[in-house]
């Protein structure tokens, strides 16, 4: 299994309990050290510690190709798709995106946006997704037939947009799209985001990932 570039040092008790997954840094350097460097090297972690863990991504899962009209890989998020929660006042407009390239045998997909930066102890899921139809290319904010909108960690369904803490470092928020060799996960919409992350990462035979950033400035963390 690849190793993510940084997430929370202690896991939920589900987490703990599922071994749930966090996603991988696009650069896939070979150790924690060179992953945090290559995809975030900040100037400091506002106070919280840094740490690996297991990726939930096969080694052999396919590359593919995922674009976003509202947000290109390595830029910032527009404002109105900022959470309308947490401190923040955005639209919440989800962010829309269109993939290609996936591989053959793919009989569904699933969408997830984590933040590993949130100091949670165990990131932030903001989006869940799965379900999607094989013959899909796209997701806007109407959704195909047959998918589920899942429950993310704040307890909403469907789309949550980013809001990081005011003055802590630049998040890194991970959009992907996963390939699955199954129709559907038979998970229903409230699964905690751990219990389908575990779930669809023995299903996994491709992804593709865009990097979106966001910062609110504030008082800087101790």
């Amino acid at each position: 299994m690849k190793t993510s570039v940084r997430t929370a040092i202690a896991l939920s008790a589900v987490a703990a309990a599922t071994g749930a997954w966090t996603t991988v840094a696009q650069a896939h350097p070979t150790s924690p050290a060179a992953a945090h460097d290559a995809v975030h090297a900040p100037s400091g972690d506002a106070g919280y510690g840094w740490a690996a863990v297991r990726e939930g991504v096969p080694d052999s899962a396919a590359h593919f190709t995922v674009t976003s009209p509202d947000v290109r890989d390595g830029g910032t998020f527009p404002t109105d798709a900022y959470a309308n929660a947490f401190g923040c006042a955005g639209a919440n407009r989800q962010v829309r995106l269109a993939w290609h390239g996936a591989p053959r045998g793919t009989r569904s997909y699933a969408v997830t946006m984590y933040d590993p930066d949130a100091p949670s102890g165990s990131g932030f899921w903001h989006w869940l997704t799965w379900d999607i139809p094989a013959d899909a290319t796209a997701l806007g904010t109407d959704l195909p037939s047959g998918a589920v909108a899942g429950t993310d960690d704040a307890g909403v369904t469907g789309y949550l947009g980013p809001c990081p803490p005011a003055g802590d470092v630049t998040h890194h928020y991970w959009i992907s799209v996963y390939a699955l060799d199954v129709p559907t996960l038979a998970l229903p919409a409230g699964t905690p985001a751990a219990v389908t992350t575990f779930t669809m990462s023995g299903h996994v035979i491709g992804y593709a990932r865009l990097t979106a950033l966001a910062h609110r400035p504030g008082p800087v963390a101790e």
